[in-house]
């Protein structure tokens, strides 16, 4: 086939799930026939290469030669109207990457994540208090999976949390996909306002937060204030509607199955376990890694071309069965191999860490003063994130 009747035949993605709880059938249809194949985003009709493989997706995302950067020729921009400001690395390359990220990594490690587990066990016990007080059947999602790690991050960059309800609309705006690219650059300069005064605020007392911390070895990393703002956005943007959403989807995926639920939560030594399977098995990074070729690339026997677009689908990767056997079972006693819902390379996730702290007390803590909690309506009824960046779930009916 040429490649222009492999344009012409592209599919369209994202493609439609079949099940809630899985990835597009299309996807592994893929994978098994043609792990690197042509598809047609459906937001402006350009064709990219589409990784559904794990191998290749670690593959992709180690090589230097496919470029994170938004400039870059043929990078898939997606509803973008205009590139990233100063400070978001997840769009940059090397050296500024390096440079941006090397600031960040202190603020994130697991010395100073450990120092925030107490915080973040207190507001989980706050939140439970407030659900078992409340009525039946409640909304977790409203109740519990976004106010946690609304409060999380804000308490680590020194946000006053009275302000929640500004960043929860600011990210619920900017991660729908029927939103316009102006709109949600205007909520995103929007934030970036809020963020410069605050920051402004800490450089004349430099508290001791994340934001102040940053401020006070800025000239010492070669930081702007632009940059840290631009940091900083990143972490509420990122570090909020991720976590958010994985709380939740994997909530509704222990539930799903009667009596998982009550197992885990007598058993609550597999959890540790248990959260990299949920992780691995309900990757809310749905759309994938964007990145776009500097020269020319053959990955599994398929040449890229230079100024091609590249899109890696985790999802997919994730449910790689030479990698994961029976991959669509969610197996909470799985034997762990490193998935790939936090990315892989030079731009995995850096607050991974931070992450897995805040689903293992959400879901440790609910398990332990929940044990008998359970879906209000049936899955099909749940309202899953089809219209979003992050996959997840919009509200999740819960009793007990």
């Amino acid at each position: 086939m040429s490649d222009i009747d492999a344009e012409t035949l592209a599919p369209s993605y994202p493609m439609p799930r079949t099940c809630p709880l899985d990835p597009a059938a299309d996807l592994g249809r893929l994978r098994a026939a043609q792990p690197v194949s042509r598809v047609r985003l459906d937001f402006d009709g350009s064709v990219v290469w589409l990784i559904t493989r794990y191998e290749d997706a670690k593959t992709v995302l180690a090589d230097p030669r496919f470029s994170s950067d938004f400039a870059t020729p043929g990078f898939p921009a997606r509803l973008t109207a205009q590139p990233p400001g100063p400070g978001t690395f997840i769009r940059m390359d090397p050296p500024d990457h390096t440079r941006l990220r090397r600031a960040l990594i202190p603020e994130l490690v697991r010395a100073r994540v450990k120092e925030l587990e107490p915080v973040i066990a207190g507001h989980v016990e706050q939140l439970t208090d407030r659900l078992l007080a409340g009525p039946t059947p409640t909304d977790l999602v409203e109740e519990f999976a976004l106010p946690l790690p609304s409060q999380v991050i804000t308490d680590l960059l020194g946000v006053p949390y009275q302000d929640r309800e500004f960043f929860h609309q600011t990210t619920k705006v900017m991660g729908d996909v029927h939103v316009d690219g102006q709109t949600r650059m205007k909520v995103r300069n929007d934030l970036r306002a809020y963020l410069d005064e605050l920051i402004a605020g800490k450089e004349a007392d430099l508290p001791d937060d994340l934001l102040g911390r940053m401020s006070r070895r800025r000239a010492e990393a070669g930081l702007s204030r632009e940059e840290v703002v631009g940091i900083a956005t990143l972490l509420m943007v990122a570090g909020y509607e991720t976590v958010a959403n994985q709380i939740a989807v994997g909530t509704v995926a222990l539930l799903a199955e009667p009596g998982r639920w009550a197992a885990l939560a007598a058993d609550p030594a597999k959890l540790p376990a248990a959260v990299e399977e949920l992780v691995r098995h309900q990757t809310v990074t749905d759309y994938g890694a964007r990145r776009a070729a500097t020269e020319d690339v053959e990955v599994a026997g398929q040449l890229i071309r230079k100024g091609e677009g590249v899109l890696v689908s985790l999802a997919a990767a994730n449910r790689d069965e030479s990698v994961f056997p029976d991959p669509d079972r969610l197996d909470l006693d799985r034997e762990f191999v490193d998935h790939l819902s936090f990315g892989f390379g030079l731009h995995q996730c850096v607050g991974q860490v931070l992450a897995r702290a805040q689903l293992m007390a959400a879901w440790s803590t609910l398990l332990r003063r929940i044990p008998g909690l359970r879906l209000a309506v049936p899955v099909d009824d749940v309202p899953f994130r089809n219209d979003m960046f992050v996959y997840g779930v919009h509200a999740l009916p819960v009793e007990w």
